[in-house]
């Protein structure tokens, strides 16, 4: 075969290459994809016409609703860690569960459980949990492969339990695949998949995930105690139930705000992004120490701002609050007025909790820290907007599908000729020949694909740069989305935790002590990629673990 008609595929390993020698991503993907649109010009492969959509194609990336969540999510997660909740969430747990033989493990899972679904950034929540909690299990005696290991596992949790930064990513470019997959296949009436879905999609498995974590560190307790060993009598802390119930309310309430509105249709990701972001500044100025200029005026609006934010989300689940309604009556009506003023209170709490945090130089962190990351994330997604439109036009949209198709064939055809050989039925044979086999068989292909890539690539890499060209053809061949959407995240979530590049252990291992070696850190973390590959396998032998909620809760 002719260069010209490889190029799609030489594209898409000059691209895996150049990610691998470290060059910056963004501008590793558009590099390529316009040094091969110039060579596909020069072969006649590439119509030049096709350049002309990238201006357009990366005004809609910023002008996407969705995509919105993303700094406000970040935001969110960045006060919320300055805010010192998982210093209070650990203290309060470990208090709850250190009697308990691995009870401190379990405590690092709940609280990581906690965090991820009030932050959604897993190098904070790894950063943090690793400075709290792992000097204090090494010093209790934990195994150093058992401590890091659950300090990095429940880090990504942050990945897969909602709000998450990734299913933002990964909800939208599956959004388009799903809708393309329809065009290609001549359906005139598009059927949507929303971020909500893939958030009411993956709760019941991340909630799964934190089950069976903690269940490891019960069996590691039972058949390895000396690994796990509950706290020695005299350096308990007695449970206090206000200090736990004072440490878990503001996050929790945080998390039914957003969370809540979300699979109630109440409020969109975007919408509950901007809650959730409010309400995080308003918890990090009510639990800042004494600071200069703070008085019990300030003090106040910070409460009563926060109070009026709950409010206002409590209303929209029984008021219809949009004003200049021609069939409102009297009651919508007030309920308007009153959220109005509601809206007011919780707008001068936030700018009472800014004055708060500014002089402790809060504020100006978590605006840098947003910016920074929020920049990172939107210039690698316009650099792979890029990289496929060039992909698509060398035909490598067609490639990826005959590739699926063709390695899903021969993986069937495998098969029956082994059962042949020891008598496989007629009926047999027709399952592993029809479509359901082979979308199944095309389904583990991407899977495995994913991860290997994981062992290399960045998360955002791999949602901006395989899965559009791998879900389309998966979708075309009846694959749910929403499944297919929760299967990749929980395989993207392992990608935290392979080594080489697994940025989990680089978090902790920056902050773990010098006696723990990188080795520990990497042989802690095996288990539970085990432990999550289970994980996956279970929503994929079971999909209504991942279906049945979005067609509950989510319009």
């Amino acid at each position: 075969m002719s260069l010209a008609q490889n190029l799609d595929l030489l594209m898409f390993l000059a691209a895996i290459a150049a990610l691998l020698s470290g060059y910056p991503v963004a501008f590793t993907l558009a590099g390529i994809a316009l040094l091969f649109a110039f060579i596909g010009v020069q072969l006649g492969v590439f119509d030049t016409a096709l350049l002309g959509l990238a201006p357009q194609r990366i005004f809609g990336v910023m002008n996407n609703q969705v995509l919105i969540a993303v700094p406000l999510f970040v935001f969110m997660g960045v006060m919320l860690e300055k805010s010192k909740v998982a210093e209070q969430l650990l203290s309060a747990m470990a208090a709850l569960f250190g009697p308990l033989r691995g009870g401190l493990g379990i405590s690092v899972i709940v609280v990581g459980a906690l965090l991820a679904a009030s932050t959604g950034i897993v190098g904070a929540t790894v950063v943090t949990m690793g400075l709290l909690s792992l000097p204090i299990m090494l010093k209790r005696g934990y195994s150093p492969e058992l401590a890091t290991g659950s300090i990095a596992a429940s880090g990504t949790l942050g990945q897969i339990i909602p709000p998450s930064i990734v299913l933002v990513l990964l909800g939208d470019v599956m959004s388009n695949a799903y809708q393309q997959a329809q065009r290609s296949q001549g359906v005139f009436t598009i059927e949507t998949m929303s971020v909500g879905d893939l958030f009411a999609g993956s709760l019941i498995p991340g909630l799964m995930l934190v089950a069976l974590y903690i269940l490891y560190q019960v069996f590691i307790a039972m058949t390895r105690p000396h690994a796990a060993p509950a706290t020695p009598p005299e350096e308990r802390e007695q449970a206090n139930l206000r200090e736990l119930i004072g440490a878990l309310a503001a996050p929790l309430l945080l998390m039914v705000a957003v969370l809540g509105s979300i699979l109630a249709g109440l409020a969109t990701p975007t919408q509950a992004a901007a809650v959730g972001a409010t309400g995080a500044t308003l918890i990090a100025a009510a639990r800042a120490g004494d600071r200069r200029g703070f008085n019990a005026l300030t003090h106040a609006a910070v409460i009563f701002g926060a109070i009026a934010l709950v409010v206002v989300v409590a209303m929209d689940s029984f008021f219809d609050l949009r004003p200049g309604r021609p069939d409102a009556n009297a009651l919508d009506t007030t309920a308007v007025t009153v959220a109005f003023g509601l809206c007011a209170l919780a707008a001068l709490g936030f700018i009472a909790a800014i004055y708060r945090l500014w002089p402790a130089r809060i504020a100006q962190e978590v605006t840098r820290d947003t910016t920074r990351i929020t920049s990172m994330v939107f210039v690698i997604l316009i650099g792979a907007t890029v990289f496929s439109l060039v992909f698509r036009g060398l035909g490598g949209e067609e490639l990826v599908e005959s590739i699926l198709s063709g390695s899903a064939q021969s993986v069937l055809s495998f098969v029956s000729a082994v059962l042949g050989g020891v008598g496989m039925n007629e009926t047999a044979s027709g399952l592993l020949q029809s479509d359901g086999a082979t979308a199944t068989v095309a389904l583990l292909v991407v899977m495995l694909v994913m991860f290997v890539l994981g062992f290399f690539l960045d998360f955002i890499e791999i949602t901006f740069v395989v899965v559009p060209l791998v879900a389309p053809p998966l979708l075309m061949l009846g694959v749910d989305p929403v499944w297919l959407g929760v299967m990749m995240a929980i395989n993207l979530q392992t990608s935290f935790l392979t080594p080489p590049f697994g940025f989990a252990l680089f978090y902790l291992r920056g902050v773990a002590p010098a006696s723990v070696t990188t080795a520990q850190i990497y042989r802690g973390a095996a288990p539970f990629v085990g432990i999550q590959i289970i994980g996956l396998l279970i929503v994929a032998l079971f999909p209504a673990l991942a279906t049945w909620l979005p067609s509950v809760v989510v319009d």
